[in-house]
Formats: structure tokens, sequence, C-alpha cells
């Protein structure tokens, strides 16, 4: 039997917008998808078979949330990642996205400030925007190929009279950071003492590599979670983002309350028979398969690292989660544009360009590393024979 993650899925079969020419463009059918962040990959049997026994059910009216769900989600949390979530502290949410965005409309105002820190995940600053609040921008560190925070620039922003809030990524999207335990604390205190909240994206929290643990920022303590409004997903662990929702942990009374009232206002209450189906089996009965995706992903990276370790036009950021890749094309000369289209056209890959996460990212890209390892080696394949002939163009 081939490895499950070697099976090769025509993802064009289907509207996904991985493959659309929405994200490829017209001409691009032809690309290496390697942008938007889903993997390739077949859901996790359990999954399947959930939904498939829901289907056969074959009546789709109003449902309430399944009784298995809560359970499934606090026992996945407390067994892989040692956080005891209260049931009473969840909410659920169509997405990530949603979370975010109620949480800098009730909790802050038109003209208040929110930190990030690019770069970083680029809905952030649309969020942002499109609700009117200030972006504080506190860029990360790189250093010897490794991301840090800024914890000096951070004090200074959260001081700042209208700083209300801070995106945290967690792990990070695209630079591929796991906060360890003291960052994530060191970034806490500062919150707290300058009264910022921490609105936490951790969606991509299940996906870490050997010697990285993702810390989730609520479980540091209860002042911490008492500051924290924690954005939780099983869309990218178990790669079924077109069909689940989210969840929301909100350990402050005051602010879950706010945050129940906006739901209902925004009649945010309805659930997907589907996305209940998927969700629950993915946390009851998904460890399995995600062990051994991360091992799969694993091996992609190396895959990656042994490629461009002898190429001294472009750098990995070595990462220690997400299956999201760095990649440091700066050696290169190229500004923005002229990298994005020496991708497309001489390594004919479509990543997402590194400006899209800030004006730190110029000169990068970030490469999707979830496919299958064949389809990945044809592309290093691709790249490296491009920057051969980009090396000889230029040393004419």
């Amino acid at each position: 039997m081939p490895n499950q993650f070697d099976i090769e899925i025509d993802r064009r079969a289907v509207p996904a917008l991985k493959t659309h020419n929405i994200v490829l463009g017209e001409g691009g059918e032809n690309l290496f998808p390697a942008g938007v962040a889903d993997m390739d990959f077949l859901a996790p049997p359990p999954v399947r078979k959930a939904m498939q026994v829901r289907l056969d059910h074959g009546v789709f009216g109003y449902e309430t949330v399944p009784n298995a769900l809560m359970p499934a989600l606090t026992g996945w949390m407390h067994s892989r990642h040692g956080w005891e979530i209260n049931p009473s502290h969840i909410l659920r949410s169509p997405n990530v996205l949603n979370t975010l965005a109620i949480a800098a409309s009730i909790f802050t105002e038109a003209g208040d400030g929110v930190i990030v820190q690019p770069p970083v995940f680029f809905d952030f600053y649309d969020i942002l925007q499109e609700n009117g609040r200030e972006i504080l921008r506190n860029p990360l560190i790189l250093q010897d190929g490794r991301y840090t925070m800024d914890f000096a620039g951070l004090e200074r922003l959260a001081a700042r009279p209208n700083a209300k809030m801070i995106y945290l990524c967690n792990p990070h999207n695209p630079v591929g950071r796991v906060w360890a335990h003291a960052e994530l604390r060191m970034l806490g205190d500062i919150c707290a003492r300058h009264n910022v909240l921490v609105v936490s994206d951790e969606i991509h929290g299940d996906i870490t590599f050997e010697g990285h643990a993702y810390t989730p920022f609520a479980s540091l303590g209860p002042a911490y979670a008492d500051n924290a409004i924690t954005c939780l997903s099983p869309a990218k662990s178990f790669n079924i983002a077109a069909c689940c929702s989210a969840i929301a942990v909100v350990s402050n009374d005051a602010r879950r309350k706010a945050f129940q009232v906006e739901n209902s206002r925004l009649t945010v209450n309805k659930n997907n028979a589907f996305a209940s189906a998927a969700m629950t089996a993915a946390y009851a009965d998904g460890g399995p398969w995600l062990d051994e995706a991360l091992e799969y992903l694993a091996g992609n990276v190396a895959l990656v690292r042994a490629a461009l370790a002898p190429l001294d036009a472009v750098q990995m950021i070595e990462p220690d989660g997400t299956f999201l890749l760095w990649l440091d094309f700066r050696a290169m000369g190229l500004m923005p544009e002229e990298l994005t289209r020496f991708l497309r056209e001489k390594a004919g890959w479509a990543v997402t360009r590194g400006q899209a996460f800030g004006v730190e990212g110029e000169g990068f890209a970030r490469l999707n590393i979830a496919c299958t390892r064949a389809k990945l080696k044809a592309a290093l394949t691709q790249l490296t024979a491009a920057l051969s002939n980009f090396k000889t163009e230029t040393t004419k």
C-alpha cells in the first residue's frame, strides 16, 4: 500500500482556491500551486467516515451542537497540549478571522491601536483597516536565520495610550516560529502591565516539529487567560478548512458575555451538520493521522533543506512548526515584483509573495509544503534550474 500522503489528488476536480485562477491567474494552470495554506492530503479516515454517516442520514435540518463535540475538543487540548479548558468558556464562531474581527470591533474603538508583529498573516492588516483601527507595527527581529520578538519595541507600543489589543500569531505565520513558554509569558506580562488585550490566533497549534512544543497562551495561568481571547480551529490540523467552523475560548466573564451579545446581534449562531461531524471526529479520532502527517511534513522540510543547502541565492528559515516555509531570496537582489515574476515565469512557482505579510517580507516568499513529496521534489528541481540560469545570466 502506498503512503497515504503520497497519493496525488486532483484539486482541480473541485473549485479549490489553491488551483483556481483567482489565485493562479490566467495561464497559471501549470504552475506549482503552493500559495494557499491548506494541505493536498486526504482528510483523516475517521473524519470522512463521520461525514459519510451524517450524509447517509439524509435529513439536514437545523441542528444543535453534538454532545460529543466539546468533550472531544477539551480532551484533545488536554491530552495533546496540557490545557484544561472550562467548557463554559467556549464559544462557536464561523471561522478564526470572524473571531479576530469581532474582538477588534467590540473591545476597541475606531482609532484605537492594535499591535501586530510583522511579517505576519496578511488578513490581520485587512481586518484592522476595514474596522478603522490603527495598526501598531512591532516587527520581529531576524538574526542568524531565526526570528524573535522585539520585547523592547512591544513595551514601547503597549505603553501608548491608544494601544488596546495585540494580535498574536502562535505559532507564527509565515515565519514558522512556535513561541516558547518564556516568550509568551514576557509578552503576556507586558500586555497586562498596559491593559492590552491579547487576541491569539492559534490555528496552527497542532502542527509542530520535534523539539518544539506549542503552548496555548491562555494555558500560562488564570491571569493570562483572563486577558486573552484564543482562536482555535481544526481547519489546518486535519485539512478540513472548507467543512469546519472555529472555537473562541474566552475566560473573562464580561468579555465572553459581550461576545455572546455580538454573536447574537450578527446571528452567528447556526450550526452546520457536516462541520460538526467533521470536527468531532477529528478531535476524537484524528490523532494517529495527524502524527503520520507531521512525520511526512518533517520529511518534506528535510527535502527542502537538502535541496536549498548548496544554493547561494535562497535560504530556508528553519521552521519550528506549520506546513509553511519562509524562504529568503534577498541574495538575488531583485525587487519584490521582479522576484514574483522570476518565481512564476522561470521556476513555475505560485507561492505567496513575501510583501503580502508586510514590508519586512520583501525579498521573501512563503512556500506551502503540504503536498506529495514527488510534487515538491519536482518543484525544487525547477527552482534549482531557474536559479542556475539566473546566475549564468547575471554573470555574463
